[in-house]
């Protein structure tokens, strides 16, 4: 079983708990916070990245990495209730990281640049 299956089967279930597919508010997390719309969970995803950021410097300093994981389910968890609000997956991500495989980093910031200011003198 695949990493990417996992993330397939909790996009599914995030999308069952969308409120127009019948999710309940009053028992589903999930549902709470696409019911109270993008800045619900656009904060939760600021929270958990900062509490990521945290765990790491606690584990530079003895504390417990495990943590970091736990942080990062956490913050990859939001963010996949944003894709399923935004119509967006799990596997939308990892084509993009896919078409990135192989580049640098700085050849790809490169190239972003160049293509916003190309978008820009239009």
């Amino acid at each position: 079983m695949s990493s990417n299956d996992s993330l397939a089967r909790l996009a599914a279930v995030i999308e069952s708990r969308k409120p127009a597919n019948g999710g309940d508010p009053g028992t589903s997390y999930v549902s709470r916070l696409l019911h109270k719309g993008p800045d619900a969970f656009l904060k939760k995803i600021g929270e958990e990245a900062t509490e990521v950021v945290m765990a790491a410097k606690d584990a530079d300093h003895g504390g417990d990495a495990a943590k970091i994981v736990y942080e990062v389910a956490d913050l990859w968890f939001h963010t996949l209730v944003a894709l399923a609000h935004y119509g967006l997956s799990p596997a939308d991500v990892i084509a993009e990281l896919e078409r990135r495989e192989g580049t640098s980093g700085i050849e790809e910031k490169a190239l972003r640049k160049a293509q916003l200011r190309e978008g820009a003198g239009e």
